[in-house]
């Protein structure tokens, strides 16, 4: 059974940095994705890494802060998450799907899914 626990979150100033982790259990070389949802918003795609490190896609208003990562060694995915807006407060949820990289990333494509954790960014 595959399983991803992130953690990380908390509550930080508008301007700061904050890093996220994605434990990832029971299977291996899973492309990775990041989605987040604010409050009483719709899930958007963050950010996504390939099953073989080899390549990375970005949301375009994350692409100079945020920074996708993994640790296959750990079993983990990272989002360095750099100069963090008002508006980027939600819930993040990593989530994985087995197969070939893809263009583009939905929720409802991916195979498995994490639970979420909170980041609250204060102004």
């Amino acid at each position: 059974q595959v399983q991803l626990v992130e953690s990380g979150g908390g509550l930080v100033q508008a301007g700061a940095s904050l890093r996220l982790s994605c434990v990832v259990s029971g299977f291996s070389k899973l492309n990775m994705v990041w989605f987040r949802q604010a409050p009483g918003k719709g899930r958007e795609f963050v950010a996504a890494i390939s099953w073989n490190d080899w390549a990375t896609s970005y949301e375009d208003s994350v692409k100079d802060r945020f920074t996708i990562s993994r640790d296959d060694a750990k079993n983990t995915v990272f989002l360095q998450m750099n100069s963090l807006k008002s508006d980027e407060t939600a819930t993040y949820y990593c989530a994985s799907r087995r197969g070939p990289w893809q263009g583009t990333w939905s929720w409802g494509g991916m195979h498995y899914w994490g639970k979420g954790t909170l980041v609250t960014v204060s102004s």
